[in-house]
């Protein structure tokens, strides 16, 4: 056993060969020495089962189909409420208004698909990375309402073992294993008959070089589900190779892991839009070490044209790290007609108003919300009713939890121990320093991204007058600041607002008060992304699947 997962021989396998069991499924593999499996990915997995499972039960529906999910009882969407600490009423009111849609569903004749069954309405999947085939033999055991899925790999050997699994697993009659290259696969289905409802696409690395294919292979409204690995890219590292692999330009910063998901959704959105189509974040999750987006696609020249608007150039000071977003383009009413024009610019001058250092410029970045909130609630709603379900419920519920929590509107955020270390002062408690933001009326919430983020419609300037004022409570030796240093700029300007440190009641989210597990405890010692698995077993580079 190995952090839950279990390892194993049984009789009737081929010498070496070993079995892991990871939710439904029990996949064989060629020698537990040789195998490429990241048992942290385990939270990826079953968080697209979650989330696929949803998508599954809106698109079935316009079919005429209900799933059947085990153990799933009375669906209740779970909705976050700051001002009393319990559901919403809404929330509460939600089983009842969906039985009262099921019995009025009843009326229309639903058919029913169950797991592990080939739903000729269903959904057509697509995994095109797919090496052992673990990811599709569970989409295969534990998600209903699928017609097919078609397991892709390049090597010969990950195909060959691929449909041992299915077989080993009793879903080939829904799985199909796949020899080819994932983009040729992609662009084969670009027809609108041949296109795939879901495509999952998780490699090791960069996901770059088949985001064109994605885009024009999935269906109309259907779901793309990517999961990007190179983070030392996409978080400013290597700035120039991320602006040639996504047409973004990553700097180093302390917000980089929600830049890195806008990152992706931008070059997704820039590549949908040569083809007149567009996306709309169902759920985007920097965890671990990894980000992983799920996206609905759809087509109309008309959104098309407003797609500059959604994105954004970001200018960042090297000093104290306030940042101001750019938008492309812009759009105004005309009556019944919008015209779009190009942005004015820049927001701000050559040096930061506040330190006085010089800005970098990133991006562009996707600058609208990264997630469909009412959708976040449908799948945390079906995870935290039917809590067996995943081995890893409890975080998928404490994440999903952050997420709903979150300002949509506010892109990227501070983190407060980076302010209060930009002028070597004491750290202010998280709630006093949200209940200052509030009673400056301005709002504020926590990130899934980072456990000591302050996302805020608080302007910076806003931000460092408390921390001026806190400041004073925890004076700094102003004789050891360096007179061209940020801190010394900073502080000696005085504060035009005179905050308020009294803890405010809704200055504590419902996540954080109900101890949600929100953000990966080490599961083990040098966990991680892994190193690349050994040459002649290229079926096992990526268990990420």
């Amino acid at each position: 056993s190995l952090n839950g997962q279990t390892w194993s021989t049984e009789p009737g396998l081929l010498p070496g060969e070993t079995v892991v069991r990871e939710g439904k499924a029990a996949i064989l593999f060629p020698s537990a020495n040789e195998v490429f499996y990241n048992p942290v990915q385990e939270f990826n997995r079953d968080l697209t089962c979650a989330v696929i499972t949803e998508f599954a039960r809106e698109q079935l529906a316009q079919r005429g189909v209900r799933i059947l999910v085990p153990g799933e009882k009375d669906r209740v969407v779970v909705r976050l409420s700051e001002e009393n600490g319990t559901e919403d009423q809404e929330a509460s009111e939600q089983p009842e208004k969906e039985q009262q849609n099921e019995e009025e569903g009843d009326k229309k004749e639903y058919i029913t698909a169950s797991v592990g069954e080939r739903c000729e309405q269903g959904l057509r999947v697509l995994e095109g990375l797919a090496a052992s085939g673990l990811r599709s033999v569970r989409f295969a055991l534990e998600v209903p309402g699928l017609k097919s899925i078609t397991a892709n790999d390049y090597s010969a050997k990950a195909a060959a073992l691929i449909a041992r699994n299915a077989q080993h697993n009793n879903v080939s009659h829904i799985l199909q294993a796949s020899q080819r290259d994932a983009s040729m696969v992609m662009y084969e289905a670009r027809g609108k008959k041949e296109r795939y409802d879901v495509i999952d696409l998780d490699p090791y690395g960069s996901p770059s070089p088949f985001l064109d294919a994605a885009v024009q292979a999935v269906s109309e409204g259907g779901l793309l589900c990517i999961t990007c690995t190179d983070m030392a890219v996409m978080a400013g590292n290597s700035g120039e190779t991320c602006y040639s692999k996504y047409g973004s330009m990553s700097i180093k910063s302390r917000y980089c892991h929600e830049m890195a998901l806008r990152i992706i959704l931008h070059s997704l959105d820039q590549r949908a839009a040569v083809y007149q189509r567009y996306i709309e974040p169902l759920l985007s999750v920097s965890v671990d070490f990894y980000i992983r987006v799920f996206v609905r696609v759809k087509t109309g020249q008309a959104v098309v044209k407003n797609s500059a608007s959604k994105h954004a150039l970001l200018y960042n000071c090297v000093g104290c790290g306030a940042f101001h977003l750019q938008r492309m383009g812009k759009k105004m009413s005309q009556g019944k007609h919008m015209k779009y024009s190009a942005a004015t610019g820049p927001p701000v001058g050559p040096n930061c108003e506040h330190c006085r250092q010089r800005h970098q410029l990133g991006g562009p970045i996707w600058a609208e919300p990264i997630h469909d909130i009412k959708f976040v609630q449908k799948v945390l709603g079906a995870v935290s009713g039917n809590p067996t379900h995943f081995r890893t419920s409890k975080r998928i519920e404490g994440v999903l939890s952050m997420v709903t929590e979150e300002l949509q509107d506010v892109p990227l955020y501070y983190v407060l121990d980076h302010l209060s270390s930009t002028v070597h002062c004491n750290t202010p408690p998280l709630l006093q320093f949200r209940s200052a933001l509030l009673h400056a009326g301005y709002r504020v919430s926590l990130s899934h991204a980072c456990k000591n983020a302050v996302k805020t419609d608080a302007p910076a300037g806003v931000l460092w007058d408390i921390i001026r004022c806190w400041e004073k409570s925890n004076p700094v030796k102003r004789e050891r600041l360096s007179e061209t240093s940020p801190a010394q700029h900073i502080l000696s300007a005085a504060p035009t607002l005179q905050a308020c440190f009294e803890i405010r009641e809704d200055a504590n989210p419902q996540s954080r008060k109900r101890h949600l597990t929100r953000f990966q405890e080490n599961p083990q010692a040098n966990w991680g992304p892994k190193a690349r698995a050994k040459s002649g077993w290229v079926i096992l580079l990526m268990l990420f699947c």
